[in-house]
């Protein structure tokens, strides 16, 4: 299993790597933010659980972290995956490899153990149930239950957790580049003696991730994204690069004779 080796120079070098790399493939970055994530009680742990459709996913958690919490950020990404790419464990990632039994136990028991350490910032561990990049609209969606066994864990350590439902879409509207839309719904207080069996809560997550997502797509097609905050607008498109020529060298337009 690899483990976090967080670098504090690092994380604030990619955080600007992350933010040149959305300005230059994004017309916008827009976070629909329920107010009561950023309030969350920093003393109880919370897991983000997300869809996993892009590659982008695990640049934009870092971002929102920056943005909205002070947290101690953790990531789980398959092993395979952190293998190639080890520098993530220099951002708060460690791996789980589904192959190995014993050595996928180990990473469930390192995420309660990450997330119950004591801080003065919430503990934080980002996760993406499906285990593999699928099409955003795939249904019915399946969740490996990793997330519920994390869960039952920290619950045997402390009193509670918090669940949040993060969902993501990229959609192409109005501009030569796309938009990426992210949606984090209200925290759920899981509390020690009142939590499901796992099959349970991991087909509760599911079916919320679904109805999130559902949501989310409606939003985009109806283009009703004005409550969504901008947090990172791009570089100017080459549709905004010709309708500024035309305006100021007025180039294709119609004489007053219609010449």
């Amino acid at each position: 299993m690899l483990k976090v080796r967080r670098s504090r120079l690092y994380a604030l070098w990619f955080g600007w790597y992350s933010r040149r790399q959305f300005r230059r493939y994004f017309n916008t970055l827009r976070v629909f933010l329920d107010p009561g994530v950023p309030e969350m009680d920093p003393g109880i742990p919370v897991v983000f659980y997300c869809n996993h459709a892009y590659w982008w996913d695990g640049f934009w958690s870092q971002l929102c972290t920056e943005e909205f919490f002070r947290q101690n950020l953790h990531i789980i990404i398959e092993y395979a995956q952190l293998d190639r790419y080890r520098f993530f464990t220099r951002l708060g990632a460690f791996s789980l490899d589904r192959t190995n039994p014993r050595s996928a136990i180990r990473s469930l028991d390192y995420a309660a153990e990450l997330l119950t350490t004591p801080s003065i910032r919430q503990n934080a561990l980002w996760i993406f149930p499906q285990g593999r990049i699928e099409h955003v609209d795939h249904r019915p969606l399946f969740f490996f239950k990793g997330t519920a066994g994390i869960v039952s864990r920290v619950l045997e350590r402390q009193s509670g957790v918090y669940l949040v439902s993060v969902v993501s879409r990229i959609e192409y509207l109005d501009e030569q580049k796309p938009e990426l839309l992210l949606s984090f719904r209200p925290p759920r207080l899981l509390r020690a003696g009142a939590c499901p069996f796992a099959a349970d809560l991991t087909l509760q997550m599911q079916q919320a991730t679904e109805a999130h997502l559902d949501w989310l797509k409606t939003m985009a097609m109806n283009r009703t994204l004005e409550a969504a905050r901008i947090l990172i607008r791009g570089g100017e498109s080459i549709n905004r690069r010709v309708d500024r020529f035309r305006n100021v060298s007025g180039f294709g337009r119609k004489m007053p004779n219609g010449r």
